[in-house]
C-alpha cells in the first residue's frame, strides 16, 4: 500500500520520533476527568511547546526545534487531507499514535468521546464544524503547533503554513466565521508582503502557488473581482498565454454546417519548468524536467465518464481549417494561440492548470444560475480535461467543476450526476480505511468502519497516484472535503426530483440542518420541525433519551426540556426552527447559546422586525450582527434600507458605503447609496470663519451646495453601468444630472437615450423628460451658432452611436438623439414638436421647422373635448376647458406666424435645396384655412372668449396683407 507521505513513511517516523512524543503524551492526573479531556489534550500540547522553546540554551537550537515542531505540525495538516479529501487510506494507525497519549489509561468509549470534544473545540462565532470528521486529531494537532505564536514568529514559511491552515479550518465550518476570516486576511497580507516583495527570493513557482491560494480565499469569500486579479498575475508569472475565442466545429452527430464553438487555447511557456514534490515542511524540493517527462512520470488519472448521448458528440469536432476569420470572431490574439488546433493542444503545466479552473469557478462564484455563464465556464474545465496537467489531483478537480457545470443542461445533466457520483465514491473509498478486525471498535474511527462501496470498481494500488502527487496542490486546489461532496451530491439530486436519496445521504452524514431544509424545500414543514427538534429537545414520551432511531417512523413532536449538551451546531439549528416556527424566541437562544457570536441569529432577528416594521429593533440587530460579521455585504444592505424607512440618512450613506466596498459590482446598494446621499443636509460654513472676513475664505473651506448631488451622481452612473436594464436607475441618473450646475450634458443625453430605449415601446412620449429636452436645446443653441449644415444620412444610419460622438461632440449627440429616438415616439406633445421645430430651425431646416409646427398645431386640436368645453386635454393631466380652449389658440396663432416667418424663405434641405424653391408658398391660404378651421370648431362654445378675439384679429391681419 502506498506510504502516507513520500515512499519511506515519512509522515509515520515523523509523528512517532521522540520530539512528536515530547509533545503528545503526558500523563493524565487520576482525579482529571474526560468530560474535558479534549480541552486539557490542546492545552497540554501548548504548554509542552512552551516548555521546549524555554529549555533551548540559544538561539541556533531554539530555531532547530521551532523546525520540528513545524514538521510535526504540517505532517499533521497532511494526514488529516490525505485521510479527507484527497486519499488513499492511511497506511499505519496514526490516529492510535496521535490519540493514545491523551486517552491513556481511559475507559472504552472514552477515545470517541475526545474526538467529539476536538470538533466541538473548532466552533468558531457559532459556527460548527462537521460532527463527524473523521480524524480530528490531525487537525487539532496541527492547530495547536502551527498556531503558536512562539512557533510562527518572525518565520514566513511557517506563517503560510499557519494561513494554510486557518483555510482549511474556515472551509470545515457550516459558514464563515468573521474571526477566522480576519486571521487570514491578516496573515494573507503579511505572508504576501514579503513573497511579493520585488527583492524577495522567492522563484516564480512559489509566488505562483501564493497567488492561486490568495485567490482560492477570494473565490471562497466572494471577492471575485481581487481573485481575478490574482490569477491573472499568476497566469503573467507563469508565462500562461491563453484566450476563450471562437473556432468552427460541429457539436452534434447530425449537424450539417460547421458553427463557431466556444473554446479555450491556452499554452504554456516553452522554458524548462520545474517540477518538485511537497516536502514534508512545505518547501518544494525536486529537479528541472521538461513536461515530457514529467507527464511520463504521473500517467495515472480518476476515470473519465463518457457521454453516451444519442445526439452530442463526446466533444466538440473541430474544423480542421478553422480560423477566427472564418468562425466570425474578429479578435487580436498572440500568434502562438492563433496557430494552435483546438482539437489537438499541447499539454500544460499542472499550475497553468489550476489557473485555467480557478478562473472557472471564480467566474461561476458570481452568476453559477445564468445560462451564458456556464457556456462562458465550460471551455476552461474541457481545455484542462482534454489536454492539461495528468496531475491525479488536478484532474479530479477538473471532473468535478464540468460536472458543476453540466447538471444545468438535459443532454448532459445524466453524465454529471455520475460523474459527482463516481468522485464522490473515489473520494470515500480512497480516504476510508478497511476495518482491521485485529483493533478494537474503541480505537477505530467511528466513521470508518466498513469497506464502503463504489459506483466504479475501485482502481488498483498501481493505477492510482501516490500521496505526494495528490497532496503537491492541494492548496492551490482547495479541493473539497468527503462530506461536502457527499452534501454536494444530495443537493444535485434534490435539484433532480431524488428526495429520498438525498434525504438517505443527509441522514447517514447525520447532516440533520440539510435535511431539514431539504424538507421544507417541499413544503414539508412537519418533517423539517421534527428533525430540528429532536435534536435539540427531549421527547415528553421517552424523557430519559430513548427516542426512536428511524425518521420514518417517528412521530413525536419532542416537546420536552432541551438537551444537554446541546449539540455543537446549535446555534444554526435554533435559527432554522425559528425560521420554521416564524418566532423570534428561537432566534434569540441561538444568540446566547452562541455566547453572542453567532451573526445570523441577529441577521434573522433584524428581517423578522423589518417584516414586522419594527424598524428600531431590526436597525438594533443588524447593527448586533454587523459588529460580529462587518463583511457581510447583504447585512450592510438591510441595515441601509432599515436606515432609509428610519430617515437616518447619515446612517443610511454609511451602511451603504461599507456595502459597495465590500461587494462594488451591487447596482442596487449604488442606487440607494445614492437616494440617500440626496436626502443629507447641505453642510455647513466651518465655524472657523466669521461673517466679516465672508470673501477671503480660502476656496477649500467653502462649503459646495451641491456635494451630495455630485456624489449621488457618481453613484448612479456607477448603477448604470452595473445593471443598464433598470429604467428607474436611468431615470434617477437623468433627473440628478439635470439638478447638478453645470449639468453633465453628456450623461443627460446619455441618460435619456437608455431610457428611450428601455421604455420608449411601453411608455412612448411618456418616457421622455420634456423639460430637460428643452434645457438641452437651450444649451444647444446658446453654445453654438446656427449654421446651414444637415448630418450627413448615411453617417446617422450606419456608423455606430460611440464613433458619432467622439466625431460631432455634444450639438450632434443631441441632434441625433431628437431625430432618431425622441421624433418617432412624438404623437400627441406639442411641446416636444416646438422643440423639434425649434432645433431644425437652429440647423437652418425651416421646411423640417415648418413641419414641425403643423404636426404641434394637429397633436393639440387632436385632444378630445376643447371645441366644445367638455372633460379634460392638453399635454398634461388635469387641464381645464378653458386652457384646452387656450392652448389650440396659442398653437394655432403659432402656427400662422411660422407660415408667415418661414413660408417665402427658400428651401435648403432636400432635392430642393439650391433650386430657390420657397418653403411654402400659399402660406397665406393655409394660414387662413387654419384659423377658419379652428374658429368653425368652437363657434358654439367659445365666440365671445379672449382666444376668439385673437383668432379674429389674426385673421383679419391676413385678409389685409
Amino acid at each position: 500500500m502506498v506510504q502516507p507521505i513520500g515512499a519511506d513513511g515519512e509522515l509515520y517516523k515523523i509523528l512517532t520520533s521522540p520530539r512528536a512524543q515530547a509533545v503528545l503524551f503526558f500523563e493524565r492526573p487520576a482525579s482529571a476527568s474526560f468530560e474535558s479531556l479534549g480541552t486539557a489534550w490542546f492545552q497540554r500540547i501548548v504548554n509542552r511547546i512552551d516548555d521546549q522553546l524555554e529549555d533551548s540554551t540559544s538561539l541556533t537550537e531554539t530555531l532547530a526545534i521551532k523546525q520540528k515542531l513545524s514538521e510535526i505540525g504540517i505532517a499533521a495538516l497532511h494526514t488529516f487531507l490525505q485521510s479527507n479529501v484527497t486519499g488513499p487510506p492511511l497506511d499505519h494507525d496514526l490516529g492510535e499514535v496521535v490519540s493514545s497519549a491523551a486517552t491513556h489509561k481511559a475507559q472504552p468509549g472514552h477515545l470517541i468521546e475526545f474526538r467529539r470534544q476536538l470538533i466541538r473545540s473548532l466552533t468558531v462565532d457559532g459556527e460548527a464544524a462537521y460532527a463527524l470528521t473523521p480524524h480530528v486529531e490531525f487537525f487539532c494537532l496541527a492547530k495547536a503547533i502551527l498556531t503558536h505564536k512562539r512557533v510562527v514568529k518572525d518565520d514566513t514559511d511557517t506563517q503560510w503554513q499557519k494561513l494554510r491552515l486557518n483555510f482549511w479550518h474556515q472551509r470545515m465550518l457550516s459558514d464563515v466565521a468573521p474571526t477566522l476570516q480576519k486571521d487570514i486576511y491578516d496573515d494573507l497580507d503579511f505572508v504576501g508582503s514579503t513573497i511579493l516583495s520585488s527583492d524577495t527570493n522567492y522563484e516564480s513557482d512559489t509566488k505562483t502557488k501564493f497567488l492561486l491560494e490568495r485567490a482560492a480565499i477570494h473565490t471562497y469569500h466572494g471577492f471575485d473581482i481581487k481573485a481575478r486579479e490574482d490569477l491573472n498575475r499568476a497566469a503573467k508569472l507563469t508565462g500562461l498565454e491563453y484566450v476563450l475565442t471562437g473556432r468552427l466545429g460541429k457539436r452534434t452527430k447530425f449537424q450539417q454546417n460547421e458553427l463557431s464553438q466556444l473554446v479555450v487555447l491556452a499554452r504554456s511557456s516553452q522554458s524548462l519548468e520545474h517540477t518538485s514534490q511537497v516536502g514534508i515542511n512545505g518547501h518544494t524540493t525536486g529537479t528541472t524536467k521538461n513536461k515530457e517527462s514529467e507527464e511520463a512520470s504521473t500517467g495515472s488519472k480518476p476515470q473519465n465518464l463518457n457521454l453516451n448521448d444519442d445526439t452530442l458528440l463526446e466533444s466538440i469536432a473541430f474544423s480542421k481549417d478553422s480560423s477566427q476569420e472564418e468562425s466570425g470572431i474578429a479578435e487580436d490574439i498572440p500568434s502562438s494561440l492563433a496557430a494552435l488546433d483546438p482539437a489537438n493542444q499541447p499539454i500544460l503545466k499542472p499550475l497553468d492548470s489550476i489557473i485555467l479552473l480557478a478562473l472557472a469557478s471564480s467566474i461561476t462564484n458570481t452568476s453559477p444560475q445564468h445560462g451564458l455563464t456556464r457556456e462562458e465556464t465550460l471551455p476552461y474545465a474541457t481545455r484542462v480535461l482534454e489536454g492539461g496537467s495528468t496531475n491525479w489531483q488536478i484532474y479530479t478537480q477538473a471532473l468535478l467543476i464540468r460536472s458543476r457545470i453540466e447538471g444545468y443542461r438535459s443532454r448532459t445533466v445524466e453524465r454529471g450526476v455520475l460523474q459527482l457520483q463516481a468522485l464522490v465514491d473515489q473520494v470515500i473509498a480512497e480516504t476510508t480505511p478497511s476495518v482491521d478486525t485485529s483493533k478494537s471498535t474503541e480505537t477505530a474511527d467511528p466513521s470508518a468502519n466498513t469497506t464502503p462501496s463504489t459506483f466504479l470498481p475501485r482502481p488498483k494500488p498501481s493505477e492510482s497516484a501516490p500521496i505526494t502527487e495528490r497532496l503537491q496542490y492541494i492548496h492551490q486546489l482547495a479541493s473539497p472535503t468527503r462530506w461536502v461532496l457527499e452534501a454536494e451530491l444530495a443537493a444535485r439530486w434534490v435539484s433532480l426530483g431524488g428526495l429520498r436519496t438525498a434525504l438517505e445521504i443527509y441522514e447517514r452524514l447525520e447532516m440533520w440542518s440539510e435535511a431539514a431544509l431539504c424538507w421544507a424545500a417541499v413544503e414539508r414543514e412537519d418533517k423539517a420541525r421534527r428533525i430540528v427538534r429532536r435534536q435539540l429537545y427531549r421527547s415528553r414520551k421517552a424523557p430519559s433519551g430513548s427516542e426512536s432511531a428511524s425518521l420514518e417512523e417517528d412521530t413525536d413532536e419532542y416537546l420536552g426540556e432541551e438537551r444537554v449538551p446541546l449539540p455543537i451546531d446549535a446555534p444554526r439549528l435554533f435559527c432554522i426552527l425559528g425560521d420554521l416556527e416564524k418566532s423570534p424566541t428561537f432566534y434569540e437562544r441561538a444568540w446566547t447559546v452562541s455566547s453572542d457570536r453567532y451573526a445570523r441569529a441577529q441577521r434573522s432577528l433584524g428581517k423578522h422586525y423589518l417584516k414586522n416594521q419594527e424598524l428600531s429593533k431590526a436597525d438594533e440587530a443588524y447593527s448586533k450582527s454587523l459588529r460580529i460579521n462587518p463583511q457581510n455585504q447583504s447585512t450592510w444592505f438591510a441595515l441601509g434600507c432599515v436606515r432609509l424607512e428610519l430617515r437616518d440618512w447619515k446612517g443610511a450613506v454609511e451602511a451603504f458605503s461599507r456595502a459597495v466596498q465590500i461587494e462594488e459590482g451591487d447596482a442596487e446598494t449604488w442606487s440607494n447609496l445614492a437616494a440617500a446621499l440626496l436626502r443629507l443636509p447641505t453642510e455647513q460654513e466651518v465655524d472657523t470663519v466669521s461673517a466679516e472676513n465672508v470673501k477671503d475664505v480660502d476656496e477649500k473651506h467653502r462649503v459646495d451646495p451641491q456635494k451630495h448631488a455630485r456624489e449621488a451622481f457618481v453613484a448612479l452612473k456607477r448603477a448604470a453601468v452595473l445593471k443598464r436594464e433598470s429604467y428607474r436607475i436611468w431615470q434617477n441618473l437623468l433627473n440628478v444630472s439635470a439638478t447638478l450646475s453645470p449639468p453633465p450634458y453628456t450623461d443627460i443625453i446619455i441618460a435619456q437615450e437608455r431610457l428611450i430605449e428601455l421604455r420608449g415601446t411601453v411608455e412612448g412620449e411618456g418616457c421622455i423628460d420634456i423639460e430637460v429636452m428643452e434645457g438641452l436645446l437651450a444649451h444647444v443653441i446658446a453654445s453654438a451658432p446656427p449654421r446651414s449644415f444637415a448630418i450627413p444620412k448615411h453617417a446617422i444610419e450606419t456608423s455606430p452611436a460611440e464613433q458619432q460622438r467622439k466625431k460631432f461632440g455634444l450639438e450632434h449627440m443631441f441632434i441625433d438623439l431628437v431625430q432618431k429616438h425622441v421624433t418617432p415616439l412624438i404623437t400627441h406633445s406639442r411641446r416636444l414638436w416646438q422643440l423639434v421645430a425649434k432645433l431644425s430651425l437652429h440647423l437652418n431646416r425651416p421646411s423640417s421647422a415648418l413641419e414641425a409646427y403643423e404636426k404641434a398645431w394637429r397633436a393639440t386640436q387632436n385632444n378630445p373635448g376643447w371645441e366644445s368645453g367638455a372633460g379634460s386635454a392638453g399635454d398634461s393631466n388635469g387641464e381645464t376647458s378653458e386652457q384646452a380652449w387656450d392652448s389650440v389658440v396659442d398653437a394655432t396663432i403659432e402656427l400662422v406666424d411660422a407660415y408667415e416667418s418661414l413660408g417665402e424663405k427658400e428651401r435648403t434641405e432636400g432635392l430642393a435645396a439650391g433650386t430657390g424653391e420657397l418653403v411654402c408658398k400659399d402660406w397665406k391660404f393655409k394660414s387662413r384655412s387654419a384659423i377658419r378651421g379652428v374658429m368653425g370648431k368652437a363657434k358654439e362654445r367659445w365666440e365671445d372668449s379672449s382666444g376668439w378675439e385673437k383668432l379674429k384679429e389674426h385673421l383679419a391681419s391676413l385678409r389685409t396683407t
